[in-house]
Formats: structure tokens, C-alpha cells, sequence
């Protein structure tokens, strides 16, 4: 797709999308990779942003600048923040009870501590990202599976032809141990996403590495 046109359609993307305010985040695209720049009033919005970008056809690459910028009568304290991060991670049953350690500096959530699947991971992250106050999200959150990775590959080759989105002939998958390593092409950014969820839904899996290029 041309450049001119695709910037258009993540302008009027970002537009549609209730979620976020697009008005003061501005869109660059050269040779299929997407820019964003400019500021939101939450990382909630960021986030939102990212996700309706990695959707739109074409788009190869996406470099995410965009500021959190709290109106200063909104900005909450670090311990604030660290408070809430905690009781809502608390609080959410795929997250184990007292797995994940956080610290807040400056808005910055920092998760750490260690659990045995990456949805774990994930869902600690997406707990604390719509709190008032949380400019970024860093997450060390490591992943130590329980149980040791057999026929990796042929499981996560079949999650792969049963999702309708891919063509699981052009993706190679190699394992090393617990590590995955996805290569090969696919027709839209927002189907590596797709595709590293179903390597970390193989048992055992204890990192996964995309090199899948858009084609």
C-alpha cells in the first residue's frame, strides 16, 4: 500500500477508535513502518493506539514515541500507584498469589518475580496498565515452566494451521530446550502477536523469539 494512504487509514483508524483521544498524536509512515508521535492523557491510551496500528493492513513496523502527559491535578503519588499495582494484580485470578513483586518510580511500574506461563506474565502487565498515574510499564516478570517442553514443535505447528488468519506453511518454528524461535512471513504486523501466543501456549515453553518478517 502506498504511504500516503496508509497514513490515512491509521489516521482515520485512531479517529474511530473510542478508546483514545487521537487528537494530539501525530502519524508517520515511510515504507510500511509507522511512526506515532505526540502525547495521550493515559498509558491506557497509548496502549489502545498500538494495538488499533498493529491491525491495519500494510503496516510493517511501528515505532511508538507517544508521551503520557496527567493533567497535574490527576497525577497520583508513586505510593499510590505501587498500592493500587499491587491490589489489583491481587485480585486478578489468572495472576498466582504473590508471584509478582512491583515498584513505582516517577510512574514507572516495574513487575518482577517469576511464573510458569506467559498468559501469567501478560495478565499481571494488562492489571496495572489502566491505573490512573502509570506512565510505563517495564516487566521482568520471568516465565519458569513447572514442566519440561516435549513435542514442542508439532503443538504449536497444529495451533498454527487451526487459526484461519495464518499460512502455517510459511512460518518455520525451531526449538531449542524451552526456547522458541518463529521465522518466516507473514501478511500483517498484527498476526506476530497471534503467532507468539501460540508458541506460548505450548507446555513448557520458557521464551519465544520472532524474527517473522512482513511480507
Amino acid at each position: 500500500m502506498d504511504d500516503k494512504l496508509l497514513r490515512q487509514s491509521i489516521i482515520d483508524a485512531l479517529d474511530f477508535d473510542p478508546r483514545l483521544d487521537a487528537a494530539n498524536i501525530g502519524v508517520g509512515v515511510e515504507n510500511g513502518i509507522a511512526t506515532l508521535t505526540g502525547h495521550v492523557g493515559s498509558y491506557a491510551e497509548k496502549i489502545a493506539a498500538e494495538t488499533v496500528v498493529r491491525r491495519i493492513k500494510g503496516v510493517r513496523a511501528i515505532a511508538v514515541e507517544i508521551e503520557v502527559r496527567y493533567p497535574s491535578d490527576r497525577k497520583t503519588a508513586d505510593d499510590q500507584i505501587a498500592q493500587r499495582a499491587v491490589a489489583v494484580i491481587a485480585w486478578d485470578a489468572m495472576v498466582p498469589e504473590g508471584v509478582v513483586e512491583v515498584k513505582v518510580e516517577k510512574g514507572w511500574v516495574t513487575l518482577t518475580g517469576s511464573v510458569t506461563w506467559q498468559f501469567q506474565r501478560e495478565a499481571a502487565e494488562t492489571a496495572v496498565r489502566k491505573l490512573s498515574g502509570v506512565i510505563g510499564v517495564i516487566n521482568h516478570v520471568m516465565v519458569k515452566p513447572h514442566v519440561q517442553a516435549t513435542d514442542v514443535k508439532s503443538k504449536i505447528m497444529a495451533a498454527l494451521k487451526r487459526d484461519a488468519e495464518f499460512e502455517a506453511d510459511a512460518i518455520r518454528v525451531n526449538v531449542d530446550g524451552g526456547k522458541v524461535v518463529l521465522e518466516g512471513k507473514i501478511k500483517a504486523w498484527h498476526e506476530r502477536s497471534v503467532a507468539e501466543r501460540a508458541a506460548w501456549s505450548a507446555p513448557g515453553v520458557s521464551s519465544v523469539e520472532d524474527n517473522l518478517h512482513v511480507a
